[in-house]
């Protein structure tokens, strides 16, 4: 199982030091979320900085963007990478590319399948010289002419891995995709019995292997540094886990464990008025739904939660990069 950290983005004058520190820590690879930034800058940053790690998206927001736009961007950190990109796309739901992006939206599932399609299409027209001629029902991309083409690399396209919570979009991973990214809030029970089954049905229905799909959990991992840091860190998962939970799409991983009701509570919550409604939702988070979704503890328990957890079922795992001397703590104990 390979050990990744999440590429914090603030300033980017500070990414290239805090790459080069993941790096020498000895992890894996470094991820970067679309959340209040764009994820793509702070990783062409980490590309010319590093030499070794995996850099990706975790995610970026495909709907918000065409084929082509993405295809570029893409193909140019894979360059920059020396090809070490993986291009981490996710959905996104309706009211964010409607209202925040104002992008249409379509069946998420069938888009997105046709979407990696499309990229593929155009990093072969431009890498191996195949005629560009996507005519998919979402997507349309018939014209590339030499001026607007990028010079081959020796690297290939990037790999595509796809987050995915539901069914269908799980499966189109399973069929399309080079990796899956479950999303974070998921619990170890949900993983074994409804994602890794499903994804199984859509390698099956492309006729591919288990071994083509590489499997990352972006999941919850709070490290006791032995701080009053640790008391708040639990508080801010509860909020974090509450946002999560009051989507109605994430329903089904609090249904599966019978906390259905908590599940429309929260939605309730998340769409009335008030900021205070926030705070309130994460009180709804006890304990035992906590520890369902979150690995706690010292770094020698929490990797050995972690192992326990997920070491037979994902192939990558992304742990807090900080605390410093805790995450490096941890990430021994994972070695």
């Amino acid at each position: 199982m390979k050990v990744d950290a999440v590429l914090g983005i603030g300033e980017l004058s500070g990414v290239a030091g805090a790459a080069l520190g993941l790096e020498a820590a000895g992890y894996d690879g470094a991820w970067c979320a679309e959340v209040g930034h764009d994820p793509f800058l702070p990783l062409a940053v980490a590309a010319v900085a590093t030499s070794r790690v995996t850099l990706g998206t975790s995610i970026a927001v495909a709907f918000a963007r065409n084929p082509m736009t993405m295809a570029y961007i893409a193909n140019d950190l894979q360059a920059a990478s020396g090809g070490r990109f993986i291009l981490g796309l996710g959905s996104q739901i309706k009211a964010h590319i409607t209202r925040r992006f104002s992008m249409p939206w379509g069946a998420p599932a069938a888009q997105m399948r046709e979407y990696v399609h499309a990229l593929r299409s155009i990093w072969a027209a431009w890498n191996d010289g195949r005629p560009l001629d996507v005519r998919g029902h979402y997507y349309q991309h018939t014209l590339m002419t030499p001026m607007f083409s990028p010079e081959p690399h020796q690297y290939g396209p990037p790999r595509v891995f796809l987050a995915a919570v539901g069914p269908a979009m799980t499966r189109v991973a399973g069929e399309v995709a080079n990796g899956l990214i479950t999303h974070p809030f998921t619990t170890e029970r949900y993983l074994r019995e409804v994602t890794l089954p499903t994804l199984a049905e859509g390698i099956s229905r492309a006729g591919r292997s288990r071994g083509d799909v590489e499997v990352t959990c972006p999941g919850f991992v709070i490290v006791d540094d032995g701080s009053a840091k640790f008391a708040q860190r639990i508080a801010a998962a509860r909020r974090q886990i509450a946002f999560y939970g009051s989507t109605p799409a994430y329903r089904p991983v609090l249904a599966l464990h019978g906390w259905g009701d908590l599940a429309d509570r929260l939605h309730e919550l998340s769409v009335t008025r008030g900021e205070r409604r926030w705070a309130a939702m994460g009180e709804l988070i006890d304990d035992e739904v906590l520890s369902a979704f979150a690995v706690m503890g010292s770094p020698g328990d929490a990797a050995a939660e972690v192992k326990r957890r997920f070491g037979d079922i994902v192939d990558r795992i992304t742990i807090p990069a900080t605390p410093a001397g805790s995450a490096g703590e941890l990430l021994a104990g994972l070695r």
